[in-house]
């Protein structure tokens, strides 16, 4: 396993990997968007007094070279979390150097700095500085961070409507920040999430926090998914795997209302919109709502049908790596006879690695575009 590289800063040295760990990483835990603002930030004296947040930190590398400045860190991802936790006790801090808050944790009081690595989508950016906009000063600093390509016009325009003027740097290996001072007498407008769609033909009306997948729209390879869901009286526990915003496990409900639903995802809003629709829509059966990486915290042979629409990214790196773990895993927790059935593009040939994990498989639907596929625990 990669046991991590080394990031040199103005503000020390620190030791970071990304987790889940993976044999041979060739991907670093920072990109140069983090060295950037590092190297920004070295210039403005910043003192033990500075509140500091940070907006969705990839793997920790901003809180750990911040963290004797004891920041808040504030982020959807379980991962992101996790490798925080890990790289603050690999370099010699205590896990609670740093208050790691999830989107729906509530922030205190107003804060003198804060940095924004811009997330992939602009509802969660509009939602954050929404929420971030009543803790502002006259004086705070709001320094947004990433890539260039991910740093649109459509980006600036949020800022500038939210906090206040802002302006962007020149760019450094492909790297941007952005600098947005706040207006006091900008007042923050309502947030419009969580937003509503009506489910087709089924009646139930799905809400979704901001950043989740399919957050406007049904997409399209879950919609074929759902017309092809078991209902089986001798299902016992059902999993509804990287679940978003929860409509598999939802109809899986439905089907099998005898059945325990158990919900994973690694977006805290993606949990949180599922288990309020659960709630609102859903038979009333048991079920459990994990954040977590896949199916970790779930025991083994413990399931007997695993729903799943993979995700082939991870934050902002395309793979199918995330996708391979997800399938080692369910071929874990399923018990024996059980089913983990999916939906992906074909062009991903998700057939190949079911086929070498499971040793059977066999299609269960498909379109031009997608197709069901399902391997049977033996």
């Amino acid at each position: 396993m990669s046991a991590g590289q080394r990031l040199r800063t103005p503000f020390g040295e620190a030791r970071l990997a990304r987790y889940p760990l993976r044999r041979r990483e060739t991907l670093r835990a920072w990109d140069a968007a983090d060295e950037y603002l590092l190297d920004e930030l070295a210039g403005l004296g910043l003192g033990e007094g500075t509140r500091l947040l940070i907006l969705n930190d990839s793997f920790g590398a901003l809180a750990v070279s911040l963290a004797a400045l004891a920041p808040s860190s504030q982020g959807d991802s379980y991962t992101a979390h996790w490798s925080l936790r890990e790289n603050l006790l690999a370099n010699g801090w205590p896990t609670d150097s740093v208050r790691v808050m999830t989107p729906l944790d509530g922030h205190r009081g107003e804060y003198d700095l804060v940095l924004v690595r811009v997330p992939k989508t602009l509802s969660l950016l509009e939602e954050q500085l929404l929420r971030l906009k009543p803790h502002l000063h006259g004086a705070s600093r709001v320094i947004g961070l990433g890539m260039a390509r991910q740093i649109h016009t459509s980006t600036l325009a949020l800022f500038e409507a939210i906090v206040g003027p802002t302006h962007t740097s020149l760019a450094r290996k492909k790297a941007r920040l952005i600098f947005s001072r706040p207006d006091p007498g900008r007042v923050a407008r309502p947030s419009p999430y969580p937003s509503c769609y009506p489910l087709e033909g089924r009646g139930y009306r799905i809400c979704n926090h901001a950043g989740v997948f399919s957050r406007e729209r049904l997409d399209i390879g879950t919609r074929l998914l759902l017309g092809h869901i078991p209902a089986d009286p001798g299902l016992g526990d059902i999993v509804d795997l990287g679940c978003g915003n929860g409509v598999l496990g939802l109809l899986a409900a439905e089907a099998n209302p005898r059945a325990r639903l158990h919900f994973t995802d690694e977006s805290y809003l993606a949990l949180a919109s599922a288990r309020d629709n659960y709630q609102r829509c859903g038979s009333g059966g048991p079920a459990e709502f994990l954040a977590t990486d896949c199916l970790m915290g779930l025991a083994p042979e413990s399931a007997d049908l695993i729903l799943c629409n993979p995700p082939f990214h991870q934050q902002q790196t395309v793979g199918d790596f995330i996708a391979w773990r997800m399938f080692r895993q369910a071929g874990e927790v399923l018990r024996r006879g059980g089913a983990l059935r999916i939906v992906g593009n074909r062009h991903l040939n998700y057939h190949v690695k079911l086929k070498r994990l499971f040793g059977n498989l066999r299609q269960v639907a498909a379109n031009p575009k997608f197709v069901v596929l399902e391997a049977i625990r033996e």
